[in-house]
């Protein structure tokens, strides 16, 4: 570069143009002294691929490691954003907000900058801008000033612990039991900076997983809270009677219903509120799994799992911060905005963590309350050694299956030995749904195996010139 351009360079980064860096330039000699003298804050992230997701992985000081990281400057600084490609796909930067976008990154090793003026305070995005990108979570957050970056209001924790069942039955004689239900209306957490107003039983989606034996009498107590403003019930797959409870159930706000059923037939079964509109009163977090084991229990396994799948239809489109609100047209259409596991985005991949050790056996006692979606229910890396098709607990299992087809209000029991170590992820193999929320980790800790998986394949050429 000739001195003489050097003002004219500074001017234009200054006024918030972008300056490009050749997309064969390696990293260390990311702009010349000119762009070194005039940025305040410098920032350098990496493209790289993170928990199933596209990510910006912070390189450098407190941001190494974190995906996404927010970037925080003040008011009138000029600021540099390094960008080096970490995952060999195609990738851009943009700052929208300021007008800056970088050229695109073809190349692992390639880099390239952007460096614009933080003129106004406030939350802004930083992206990707290729196609799908955003989506496949390429998105992080710019904080200019003393702006807060996550402006929503902070509500309950209404995810379900997929750990949270009773112990086993075993091979006791049948009993008389008692279950009790009290359906509440919470704002809770939905993903962060996101909150729902749900409906709930016993304050968490899904409700309790209730577990009895075939043969059981059991008397069901369900309340309504009395800040309720909607009336709500409990239809129970497992009964045999009226709307399967249904119809005695319907308690307004601060009133209690009940009734007695006997357990007739093993399974694994879906309940959940059957009050107009019903799908409305489902969608909202309304829906839970009672298992009734057959005579002489099921076999031992060594960890037991609860999850079920839902769908949530908000006014907002998917990645909305602040309140979400239900909208009744989309519910309509079926096009949800959101997808999950027990309850919201964060349940089964940051709140509760599913681990078991190689060696063991895992059993996950999965259902759908929907209120619409079929899953095709499967986990990444793993076979079901046997899989007790639609909920039936009398027939023999199917055997090695890859992936199993969970009707809305339907269940399944899935088991497999864990041989390898790593990260393992449910998902409903829908895999678009997997975007709007739809995943859960499953982490096995123990020895590797060779004899059974091994990395083969040489690591990649360090790139340079």
């Amino acid at each position: 570069m000739k001195r003489k351009t050097m003002p004219v360079l500074i001017a234009a980064l200054v006024l918030g143009m972008t300056f490009l860096a050749p997309a064969h330039a390696q990293h260390e000699h990311l702009h010349p002294t000119a762009v070194q003298n005039v940025a305040d804050v410098t920032f350098t992230l990496r493209t790289d691929i993170a928990d199933g997701k596209l990510v910006f992985m912070g390189d450098a000081g407190k941001l190494a490691g974190k995906a996404n990281p927010t970037l925080n400057v003040p008011v009138g600084a000029v600021v540099q954003i390094n960008l080096v490609n970490g995952d060999g796909a195609t990738h851009d930067l943009t700052v929208a907000d300021f007008g800056v976008k970088s050229n695109q990154l073809n190349d692992k090793g390639a880099s390239t900058a952007i460096v614009f003026r933080a003129t106004k305070k406030g939350v802004f995005d930083y992206i990707c801008s290729l196609p799908g990108h955003v989506q496949a979570g390429m998105i992080g957050k710019i904080v200019v000033g003393d702006a807060a970056a996550d402006t929503a209001p902070k509500a309950a924790d209404i995810s379900r612990d997929p750990h949270d069942l009773p112990p086993p039955i075993g091979k006791r004689a049948p009993q008389h039991l008692k279950v009790s239900l009290e359906t509440t209306e919470v704002t809770g957490q939905l993903t962060d900076g996101a909150t729902y107003k749900y409906w709930t039983f016993n304050g968490k989606v899904p409700g309790p997983f209730i577990r009895v034996r075939v043969g059981d009498t059991v008397d069901v107590d369900l309340s309504n809270a009395k800040d309720s403003h909607m009336i709500h019930s409990v239809d129970f797959h497992a009964v045999t009677g009226p709307g399967g409870g249904a119809a005695v159930t319907q308690a307004a706000p601060g009133s209690t219903k009940a009734f007695t059923f006997k357990a007739l037939n093993p399974g694994l079964y879906v309940y959940h509120c059957a009050t107009p509109m019903v799908a409305q009163h489902i969608s909202n977090g309304m829906y839970g799994l009672i298992l009734v084991e057959p005579e002489g229990g099921l076999p031992k396994v060594d960890r037991e799992f609860y999850v079920m799948q839902g769908e949530l239809y908000t006014a907002q489109r998917h990645g909305s911060t602040g309140e979400n609100e239900f909208s009744l047209e989309k519910l309509l259409n079926e096009q949800p905005e959101h997808l999950m596991f027990n309850g919201n985005h964060n349940a089964l991949t940051k709140t509760h963590r599913m681990e078991a050790k190689v060696g063991e056996t895992v059993r996950i006692y999965f259902g759908v309350g929907g209120p619409n979606f079929t899953s095709s229910f499967h986990v990444i890396g793993e076979i079901f050694d046997r899989v007790y098709n639609l909920g039936d607990l009398v027939s023999p299992p199917l055997r090695s299956v890859q992936t199993t087809t969970v009707a809305p209000g339907g269940a399944t029991v899935v088991e497999f030995k864990v041989d390898i170590p790593g990260r393992y992820v449910l998902v409903d193999h829908a895999l678009s749904r997997m975007e709007k929320g739809l995943a859960g980790f499953l982490y096995v800790t123990g020895d590797p195996n060779p004899a059974v998986f091994q990395t083969t394949s040489k690591p990649d050429a360090p790139s340079g010139h």
